[in-house]
């Protein structure tokens, strides 16, 4: 449908949990220019770099409590997205400690979860971010907000889960299409969006 990226969930807990066999199928797969992003929450780093490279993913997103030394580690191989919850007192300025990541994913807070709240971040916080290195705007995005949170937020990239499911890890072609439609449009509007708002 015009997706950049497509993530493999490789958190266990996840109602979007997928097996390494189950995501080199789809890997396989893939049409040429699409971004494969493997995500990972508090695994060891030689064991994320591993799996990295045998399913030859193009980025991996650390989404729990990686170190910035943990970051540099795999930074030395791959693209690393890394993943921070937006939540009550963030402070941009801390993005500065993990300047080896290719961009920072800045996601809804929920207390006990790693992502996939369905919460909305903060999006004048995440256009703050944007001095620190490129940002990629998570949590509650959907069809009928999508284009504003990239006006509001300037993200590099959107990435988007929830927003679009039927139920958890079932998606809604429908609102798929929706979604890209409207990410579309918000990339048609006046000059500023241009290179904003890429589908993730």
């Amino acid at each position: 449908m015009g997706a950049d990226a497509l993530g493999f969930n490789f958190y266990p807990p996840s109602p979007r949990a997928v097996s390494p066999a189950a995501a080199w199928d789809i890997l396989r797969r893939l049409p040429p220019l699409v971004a494969a992003v493997g995500v990972f929450v508090n695994w060891p780093v030689d064991v994320v770099a591993a799996l990295a490279r045998a399913l030859r993913l193009d980025a991996v997103q650390l989404h729990g409590h990686e170190s910035p030394e943990e970051a540099r580690e795999l930074a030395r191989k791959f693209r690393v997205i890394k993943a921070f919850a937006v939540r009550p007192g963030f402070r941009p300025a801390q993005l500065k400690r993990y300047a080896v990541a290719s961009a920072f994913l800045l996601d809804g807070f929920r207390q006990g979860l790693y992502g996939g709240t369905g919460r909305t971040a903060d999006w004048r916080i995440a256009r703050q971010a944007n001095r620190y290195g490129r940002v990629i705007l998570a949590g509650g995005i959907k069809p009928g907000n999508v284009a504003k949170a990239i006006a509001e937020a300037q993200p590099y990239a959107v990435d988007v889960c929830s927003g679009v499911e039927t139920s958890p890890g079932k998606k809604d072609h429908g609102a798929m299409r929706e979604l890209m439609r409207e990410i579309e449009a918000a990339q048609r509007a006046p000059a500023g969006l241009e290179r904003r708002g890429r589908k993730a």
